[in-house]
């Protein structure tokens, strides 16, 4: 009797689950394995983190309004969260995996990530965000295709690649992690991987025999579309092909103005759609690029991540020398103009079918402004730490959304100052209080030595003004306020400055950091709280029922809470059909 009434209380709640759900927009499930293996990618074995055994992890692949159930098994070694970069978990920061709004997720456990991408298009990538394990792999593509009803800028690609780049150590995550923790830069890469293996060997001094590269295989005469994503450390990067011009389409779920480039920086963090025409002759391979930037390339040479683009109709090898970055060695300007070029389609349609210019950010009042600026890392308490406007960031033991959930005081402070600090730095959990639906200006100001990228959860900002020196009242005359990008991650290039608005139109609580690794670990982040005053389900979602505790709330955590949790959030429509057919027949027996 006690099994037939568990058994019927279980049923409705998966029939709640399905009639809410099942009945409205599609779902797409995907397993996720997180563990250590052993790889080689520039010829020296190490511990890599590992999705599903693969380095990097599996592409997800969804289409607008999806909801995305992703079960994660974590066989690390230690705690983990994933995070969606530029994912905007709209209504939903309870799904963002960062420690600002989840517990992580302990060694052994599984924990299931619910969410629907609602209202977005685009390129996108997932990573782990505790303990520098990014550093470590655990790195994928995300895809989100329009629906078929809404019309795409551009004639439908022949194929779809996504290239994940960024820089590499041969050192452990935790060595590296060590290194920070006892006031040590870590120093120059070992390389740059391109999908997650090391250089082609065009160069014998500089490449070691043995290494495995990636190569793409084209058809001549064909249009490919290039998801490119800089998921490294913190190095920005020079991305080109050989021979072939880059048609920029979009970045980070926005259609750009399509301009051919011959190459184009591609900062930590950021990612970017091209397409490809293989109009080449294919008298042999050609080179796929990815170079250090704004270093001294003569001693950063072996920082070059080089793949092959190889036509299925190819005479030979690639050889010969790597086709030049950029050579703007005395002129600081040329990237930031680059930067300026990438401007919004606003004819084109997004996620929806109006145009995406049809939202006038330009003439929307500004309701708050802050200034956000980010020094060379200083020495606070005995620790070397990164700061933003003077405030160098403390993760919670219990994270912030968490506490507002059940009212646990002395969490965080809403206190995050709109001018930098003019005292000393310090340590704290200081967070910027957002106003529901106001319309904020972010100034970010670099007055480091090495270019930043900064990204903010939740939300795609836009970006209208970049340029060296000091902000001031006076920049706002530069700014663009008709077509400037609607992106999640910009750059801000160092003793210059980038100003980006946002529309506070999403409640939850959001992450703005520095992508640059080693400053975000060092503590170069805040997080805006969004709060809506009025009580309503329409702006935010319920806290999940397998939400993990944590902190002051460890308490209330159940081992049984994930199993169960998991074993109904993951169930596909076949498994609730058996279950629905085995519980009927004990029911009804």
């Amino acid at each position: 009797m006690a099994l037939s009434k568990f058994l019927g209380l279980f049923l409705i709640h998966i029939a709640l689950l399905s009639s809410s759900c099942f009945a409205a927009d599609p779902f797409v499930f995907y397993d996720f394995e997180v563990s250590y293996i052993t790889a080689s990618p520039l010829g020296v074995p190490q511990q890599v983190i590992a999705i599903n055994n693969k380095f990097p992890g599996p592409t997800i692949n969804s289409t607008t309004n999806n909801n995305v159930v992703i079960n994660v098994r974590n066989k690390l070694d230690e705690s983990l969260l994933l995070h969606w970069s530029g994912i905007q978990q709209r209504r939903s920061s309870w799904q963002d995996g960062l420690p600002g709004t989840n517990c992580p997720i302990p060694p052994k456990w599984n924990w299931t990530y619910q969410f629907q991408v609602k209202d977005q298009i685009g390129s996108f990538f997932y990573f782990p965000s505790l303990h520098f394990q990014r550093a470590a792999g655990g790195f994928g593509g995300f895809i989100i295709n329009n629906r078929d009803i809404i019309p795409i800028p551009f004639g439908s690609p022949d194929g779809d690649i996504t290239i994940l780049i960024g820089d590499w150590y041969t050192r452990n995550h935790t060595a590296l992690r060590k290194a920070l923790d006892a006031g040590k830069d870590l120093g120059m890469p070992d390389g740059v991987l391109i999908n997650g293996k090391g250089p082609y060997r065009y160069n014998d001094t500089l490449v070691p025999d043995g290494i495995d590269y990636e190569t793409i295989d084209v058809h001549p005469g064909k249009t490919y579309r290039l998801r490119v994503h800089n998921v490294g450390i913190s190095t920005s990067l020079n991305f080109r092909i050989q021979s072939h011009n880059l048609l920029l389409a979009e970045t980070e779920g926005s259609y750009t103005v399509q301009q051919n480039y011959t190459s184009l920086d591609i900062h930590v963090g950021q990612s970017y759609s091209f397409l490809l025409t293989t109009d080449q002759n294919a008298s042999s391979d050609y080179y796929i690029v990815a170079s250090a930037r704004f270093v001294n390339e003569s001693q950063w040479k072996r920082v070059t991540g080089v793949a092959i683009l190889r036509y299925s109709n190819s005479k030979g090898k690639a050889a010969g020398p790597l086709p030049d970055p950029p050579q703007d060695e005395y002129d600081k300007t040329f990237s930031m103009n680059q930067a300026r070029s990438i401007r919004w389609n606003v004819s084109a349609s997004g996620a929806r079918p109006n145009p995406q210019g049809s939202f006038r950010y330009g003439s929307i009042n500004v309701t708050e402004i802050f200034v956000l600026k980010n020094k060379p890392p200083v020495t606070i308490d005995g620790k070397r730490r990164t700061a933003l406007s003077g405030i160098s960031f403390v993760n919670p033991a219990t994270p912030i959304r968490l506490a507002d959930q059940f009212k646990v005081k002395g969490v965080y402070k809403l206190d995050f100052p709109s001018r930098p600090l003019t005292g000393p730095p310090k340590m704290e959990t200081s967070v910027i209080n957002g106003t529901f639906r106001g319309f904020m200006e972010v100034i970010l100001q670099n007055n480091d030595t090495k270019v930043q990228t900064y990204h903010l959860s939740g939300y795609a900002f836009f970006v209208v003004g970049m340029d060296y020196g000091e902000w001031s009242e006076n920049s706002r005359g530069t700014y663009n306020k008709w077509d400037g990008i609607a992106r999640s991650t910009t750059q801000v290039y160092p003793g210059a400055w980038t100003a980006i608005l946002i529309s506070l139109d999403n409640v939850g609580v959001w992450n703005l950091r520095t992508e640059n690794l080693d400053s975000w670990y060092l503590g170069q982040e805040t997080y805006i709280r969004v709060v809506n005053p009025e009580v309503t389900n329409k702006t935010e979602l319920p806290m999940p029922d397998n939400v993990l505790y944590c902190g002051a709330l460890s308490k209330r955590q159940k081992p049984q809470d994930i199993s169960f949790a998991t074993s109904i959030t993951t169930s596909s429509s076949k498994l609730f059909l058996a279950v629905l057919m085995v519980a009927s027949a004990l029911l009804f027996h």
